[in-house]
């Protein structure tokens, strides 16, 4: 059988699976700080991977800690870049080189499984991505901006007298915690909406489909108020189809 070692490696956390092509035999995650845990865990594995595919945005320096520890298997490994073309998304980015290829692989995703039609792809982690995918399978573009945990640290960081605690989310807030936490909510919202509303002008019709993952989804989540498709691991959906699409499983 083969099995494919999806991985991607983000910002604040290292996501993993095996996948066989079919569904995912196992599933973890370990946050950057605790990288060498990896070790531990792909040592005892039940089974063993055929192949490695990684999509890696972090620093050299992760990079270089993950080639030490994937050496325990003699496979190759295939560290994934976006491209003009692939699994029927078209890269609309001026230089498509320079897409972050955790969005590429997302796009990806997102395509298979909506059957070929446009939607909006949210991705909520360190950085918090709106993506636009058209019916025919192109990448539009999109935006970046600071995810909520990024914003309330940059508050705590950057002001005298604010702690940026965690709050409640309220229409009207009436403390300054939850005035912090129902800012960082209304900022991500806001653009969300705005990104949605100009797509569907683009499209000359509603948009539908709005596709949302990442480890901070579940803070917006609840306050969006329009249909969504929550994907989990979207990035390692991608990782097991374009390996699958290369041969590779």
């Amino acid at each position: 059988m083969s099995l494919i070692l999806a991985i991607d490696s983000g910002n604040s956390f290292i996501k993993w699976g095996i996948h066989d092509g079919i569904q995912w035999q196992a599933l973890n995650k370990v946050a950057i700080k605790n990288i060498t845990t990896l070790e531990a865990q792909w040592v005892n594995l039940s089974v063993k991977p055929t192949s490695i595919v990684i999509s890696h945005v972090s620093n050299q320096f992760i990079r270089d800690k993950l080639s030490d520890l994937l050496s325990v298997w003699p496979i190759s490994v295939h560290w994934v870049k976006s491209i003009p073309f692939q699994c029927g998304v078209y890269n609309g980015y001026t230089d498509p080189h320079q897409l972050g290829c955790d969005r590429w692989m997302s796009l990806i995703a997102a395509r298979q499984y909506l059957f070929q039609q446009s939607c909006l792809v949210i991705n909520v982690g360190t950085a918090l991505t709106v993506d636009c995918l058209s019916d025919s399978g192109q990448f539009l573009g999109g935006i970046i901006f600071p995810g909520p945990y990024l914003m309330l640290r940059s508050l705590e960081e950057n002001t005298e007298q604010l702690e940026a605690e965690i709050g409640s989310y309220q229409d009207f807030p009436s403390c300054t915690n939850n005035a912090i936490f129902s800012g960082v909510i209304q900022s991500a919202l806001g653009a969300i909406e705005r990104m949605r509303s100009l797509f569907s002008v683009q499209l000359q019709r509603p948009l539908k489909n709005c596709i949302v993952s990442g480890g901070g989804a579940h803070l917006i989540v609840p306050y969006i108020n329009f249909p969504i498709t929550i994907i989990e691991n979207i990035v390692l959906e991608g990782l097991a189809i374009v390996a699958k699409e290369s041969g590779q499983s």
